[in-house]
């Protein structure tokens, strides 16, 4: 087995599988032991070289400076980005999720899914800033890496890495992260609390006989406006 490596900002070496992605569109995902939604991603040799796997690493960003916010979304995004006079040099890249995916053998193209773990603690910048959106589209990047295990000419096993500069841009409905967030958490929202502010919280709940800790958090919210 023989390893080569393309040169930096350069295209394939000649003869080694020269891969193409797409994003064919995104879904959430029904039924899975934990929340998530899937892309489905197409992976092409345009060359006809035969790829035994592709041993992929995704890393999933979002590029908040490719949308525009109406006056609404600016507000709900201040705590993340600041005063919109400032986003200019604050929305940054956001990290959402890293991404290993195995691509089995193919000759041309092939699709693979690719879940993705939702969160919706909005603690996390993504979630955060997900969450902000109304409507339209959030704008991501896929960054790729990994292994690409291809034959030689001599039937051997000839291995190439998948070259840095291989990225894309992909819009994604909003509205497929928030059915995915309603379908796996309906009508509920979720925040970070310290333990002690966490078992301060559960004793006042004892205290007031309260079935649940959103009932507590509701009457000490009563009792603020009241005041």
């Amino acid at each position: 087995m023989s390893v080569s490596s393309p040169g930096l900002g350069t295209d394939s070496q000649e003869g080694t599988p020269d891969l193409g992605f797409e994003v064919l569109g995104a879904r959430p995902v029904r039924y899975a032991a934990a929340p998530m939604l899937a892309v489905d991603l197409q992976v092409s040799e345009p060359n006809g070289r035969h790829v035994y796997m592709v041993g992929l690493t995704i890393q999933l960003m979002i590029e908040p400076a490719r949308r525009r916010y109406d006056d609404e979304t600016r507000g709900r995004l201040v705590e993340l980005f600041g005063a919109p006079e400032r986003w200019a040099v604050t929305t940054r890249s956001l990290v959402w999720s890293r991404l290993d995916v195995i691509v089995p053998a193919f000759t041309g193209s092939t699709t693979v899914t690719v879940p993705i773990a939702v969160n919706y603690d909005l603690e996390l910048a993504a979630a955060k800033y997900l969450h902000s959106l109304p409507d339209g589209e959030a704008p991501c990047a896929l960054h790729f890496n990994g292994m690409i295990y291809y034959p030689a000419d001599d039937g051997g096993l000839q291995v190439v890495l998948v070259p840095w500069n291989k990225s894309i841009d992909f819009r994604m409905p909003v509205s497929v992260w928030k059915e995915t967030i309603e379908h796996y958490y309906p009508a509920t929202g979720w925040v970070a609390l310290r333990s002690q502010t966490l078992e301060a919280l559960q004793h006042e709940k004892l205290d007031r006989g309260l079935a649940t800790l959103d009932a507590c958090v509701t009457e000490l919210l009563g009792e603020a406006h009241r005041d």
